[in-house]
């Protein structure tokens, strides 16, 4: 789920400083989620290799624990309606400052109940939920408004990375396309992260 459809009942925010609640660890389980976002961050590297326009950095969102990456159109948003739970209107208002589609994953939610990738766009152009995404097992959730790919879907995949990356290149498309953005101008063929190449 992204924080742009939390509702104040999903969040439960303690201040780090004042956070004295004993929590379970499960040091099996660290290592799972920790290999997972290693492979994660790994297809986000090469899926921002595609892109010629501004790309945030592959990063972890430590209150949700949402792993995202964010194209950016380069044309300035209409201004955000904010309110995110827990998150200031400032910060809100920077993040959605142009357009974007933002493709992340999460772990289950009280409103997924499955770890998920997710994709929406900030404005989210019309006819954006109506366009089939990729892979098979990827749809729009009309409640959180985004496209979602469980991740057993794509642990299940014979070639796991090419879903993944299937799903962030049509839900990406999805966006520009509907949101006219000139994608010749702004897209090149995927690379390898951390290689230079020469480009036409």
């Amino acid at each position: 789920m992204s924080l742009v459809e939390a509702e104040p009942d999903d969040l439960d925010p303690i201040p780090f400083a004042e956070d004295r609640q004993t929590r379970p660890y499960d040091a099996e389980a660290v290592e799972r989620f920790y290999r997972a976002l290693v492979a994660i961050t790994s297809v986000f590297c090469r899926f921002c290799t595609g892109y010629l326009g501004k790309v945030s950095p592959v990063h972890l969102f430590w209150g949700s624990f949402d792993l995202a990456v964010t194209r950016f159109s380069g044309r300035q948003a209409p201004r955000h309606p904010e309110g995110i739970p827990s998150l200031p209107d400032e910060v809100t208002r920077e993040a959605y400052s142009h357009e974007v589609p933002r493709q992340a994953s999460g772990p289950a939610t009280p409103r997924t109940t499955f770890p998920a990738f997710y994709s929406y766009a900030y404005p989210s152009p019309a006819g954006f939920a109506d366009v089939p995404a990729a892979p098979a097992g990827a749809y729009f959730d009309t409640a959180l408004g985004e496209f979602l790919l469980p991740y057993d879907v794509v642990q299940r995949s014979p070639d796991p990375e090419a879903a993944l990356l299937a799903f962030l290149d049509s839900t990406y498309r999805a966006a520009a396309d509907l949101g006219r953005w000139d994608r010749a101008a702004l897209e090149c063929p995927f690379g390898q992260p951390g290689r230079v190449r020469r480009l036409g």
